[in-house]
């Protein structure tokens, strides 16, 4: 079983103002996914230009401060679900137009969190779907939270990456980011930085992190997400899907594309 992340800055055009789709990176990766070989797969797409602005703008997983509060976050709630429900609808009907048995999984109506970290999470539907032989496709969402200061969060595709690399113990896992891997500073700001081939610690990166900080924790919140998955003994690599053919190779077992994360 692999497990393939396609990044909101992939798919989306994350720096708009407005949900906008990226359709060209979309279709090719779904091509490229059609033309590989794999038994299982599971696809975990970030929410982009469609999740993290409403998530931002009514401040979902802030502390609720009063019930007008409450109110505008819960409807910030509905907002967010709806447009990232949306994006996941169009990833699907491009995989499936390509030939990707694609069935949709929506986190919300099956994850509840505690403190912002998945504390309930039933995957015998996702495991049936595998059995079957579909592709499940899974989201970065708004979820309920347990924690009565919050009672809702965001939950990013990159927390369920590791809740189910945890609990299915795939034979790989697969970011597709707007980058070449895991770099020494931010490769959009910084001329001398270099290319990580391995990381195995946060001690790694230096604390500049990624040029897109999203509600969902940039690329510190990746990383630190697959060094506790590494941990587990799950190695995982950071591939840039924004170029031709790299999904593709991936899928196909080739390693050393990007940064591979993996245990001490």
């Amino acid at each position: 079983m692999i497990i393939l992340k396609l990044g909101g800055s992939v798919i989306t055009k994350k720096e708009a103002e407005e949900p906008l789709i990226d359709h060209d990176n979309l279709n090719r990766i779904s091509g490229e996914i059609a033309d590989s070989s794999f038994d299982k797969l599971i696809i975990v797409h970030g929410a982009g230009s469609f999740g993290h602005p409403s998530a931002k703008k009514y401040e979902i997983g802030s502390p609720v401060t009063d019930e007008e509060d409450f109110a505008r976050k819960k409807l910030g709630f509905c907002i967010t679900q709806s447009w990232v429900k949306k994006l996941n609808t169009l990833v699907c009907d491009s995989l499936r137009e390509k030939g990707v048995l694609a069935v949709s999984v929506q986190p919300s109506s099956f994850i509840i969190t505690k403190n912002k970290r998945i504390h309930s999470c039933n995957l015998d539907l996702i495991n049936k779907y595998l059995e079957l032989g579909f592709v499940p496709v899974i989201y970065g969402d708004v979820v309920p939270d347990l924690d009565e200061s919050i009672k809702i969060c965001v939950l990013s595709g990159d927390q369920i990456i590791n809740y189910l690399g945890e609990n299915l113990k795939p034979m790989r896992v697969i970011l597709g980011s707007d980058v070449d891997g895991i770099y020494t500073k931010n490769p959009k700001k910084y001329e001398d930085a270099k290319l990580l081939n391995t990381v195995t610690s946060c001690d790694d990166l230096v604390a500049e992190g990624s040029l897109n900080v999203d509600v969902t924790g940039g690329m510190n919140g990746k990383l630190t997400e697959l060094i506790e998955l590494a941990q587990l003994g799950v190695e995982s690599e950071i591939i840039n899907a924004g170029k031709e053919n790299f999904v593709k190779r991936a899928l196909n077992h080739e390693k050393g594309i990007g940064t591979i994360i993996k245990k001490k």
